[in-house]
């Protein structure tokens, strides 16, 4: 019996087809492998995953005397808690909660004033760790702002991230192409569920969503969450990862509030998200896309996934429920639900039109051989390229109304 097999090719097509459509909704989810595809001038990358940001931050707050004995404390207690290598946000979640609770008193072994120390001092960690500027104009941030901005279309792009740098914002800013984010104001721009909302906002404006906060979000009880493009106001907290906070409004303001923008995103007939740099490891973001597609059958996602196949157990298990959830792996994807291999390619070998999404995946014994192809789409580098290659073919964009 012959081994399915799905035609590469074919889906890549469907991808540059959505992607290319000017008449219906397109949404981008950018995770954290994103910046690591930008490389530094020593040629690592620009900034880090979140295990690699875990290990920078847990580095530098063993180097500081009065936080080197707090956080020993916090690891410990999610090891006791059964999580073994936690991961910054875990580590944050954890320590949020534990300030929820303490109060005047202290728990599991620490102050509310340790843990506030402890809260801040990593968030500034994250800060120097995720700040460096994009290198150049010719990065995939870059290719993603022209993109958006270079095709007429009926929708607004709208690009979600769990990212908390400022690389989109330089590479829409650098591009000029304007992009609404949720904040209103100039001086001391403030976080508006209204703005947001009511959405009228002129279409080729890119809305971007920070579903895990941002390095220059603050918040401050008595206004409210807002951004700054300065330093740091004195004795105010970064909001980065969704947290513990204390009032019903804030607690819909800003991460909520964002959340329910990917919601409505995937309620929209026909809408198409497409994912990259994003492994499926946090399940309340697993849910919503998961329940989004299944609410609309009409929508679809692609998932493009820079490694094979078996190593993203998650998305497997989403994609074997959701048929309209496709993953373009390395070697592999799931398509309706099915998976399998990518078909061996014969003697034609990759069409030229495809050569660069497209790599053999191991040299064939000869020439007359059919060979294994694998995507190379997962690379938010070349991922930048495809959507590069579609400049040539944009329309004029839409006027603003």
């Amino acid at each position: 019996m012959t081994q399915e097999s799905h035609d590469l090719q074919r889906h890549i097509g469907s991808l540059l087809e959505c992607l290319s459509s000017g008449k219906r909704p397109i949404g981008l989810f950018l995770g954290a492998g994103c910046p690591m595809a930008i490389q530094d001038h020593e040629g690592a990358p620009l900034i880090p995953g979140v295990k690699g940001l875990t290990e920078q931050v847990l580095e530098r707050i063993a180097k500081i005397d009065k936080l080197r004995g707090s956080s020993l404390t916090v690891i410990g207690n999610l090891k006791e808690d059964g999580i073994t290598s936690p991961n910054v946000e875990e580590i944050l979640g954890h320590i949020r909660g534990l300030h929820a609770v303490a109060g005047a008193g202290e728990a599991r072994g620490l102050t509310t004033a340790v843990l506030r120390e402890l809260d801040d001092g990593i968030c500034e960690v994250i800060h120097d760790v995720v700040s460096p500027a994009l290198p150049s104009m010719d990065t995939p941030y870059h290719h993603v702002a022209r993109w958006a901005d270079g095709i007429a279309r009926t929708d607004p792009v709208e690009v979600f991230t769990t990212n908390y740098d400022l690389l989109l914002e330089q590479a829409l800013e650098e591009s000029r192409v304007p992009y609404f984010d949720g904040f209103a104001g100039s001086r001391r721009p403030f976080f508006s569920v209204r703005a947001m909302e009511e959405d009228r906002i002129p279409l080729r404006w890119v809305r971007l969503w920070k579903l895990h906060g941002s390095v220059n979000w603050y918040q401050r009880e008595s206004y409210g969450v807002f951004r700054s493009s300065g330093g740091k106001p004195d004795g105010l907290r970064r909001v980065i990862h969704p947290s513990h906070l204390k009032y019903e409004e804030s607690r819909r303001m800003p991460y909520l509030a964002m959340i329910d923008r990917l919601r409505a995103f995937l309620r929209q007939p026909s809408a198409a998200l497409v994912i990259i740099g994003y492994s499926f490891r946090d399940q309340h973001l697993n849910e919503v896309i998961s329940q989004g597609l299944q609410s609309t059958q009409s929508a679809i996602g692609f998932s493009l996934l820079r490694s094979d196949l078996e190593r993203y157990k998650e998305a497997r298990t989403i994609s074997s429920e959701r048929s309209n959830l496709c993953l373009l792996a390395k070697d592999a994807g799931v398509v309706g639900t099915s998976e399998a291999p990518w078909r061996e390619l014969g003697i034609g070998g990759i069409p030229s039109s495809m050569s660069d999404w497209i790599a053999w995946a191991s040299e064939p014994a000869t020439h007359e051989s059919a060979k294994a192809v694998a995507s190379r789409l997962g690379d938010f580098g070349v991922f930048g390229a495809f959507l590069g290659s579609m400049f040539s073919s944009a329309t004029t964009p839409v006027e603003d109304t």
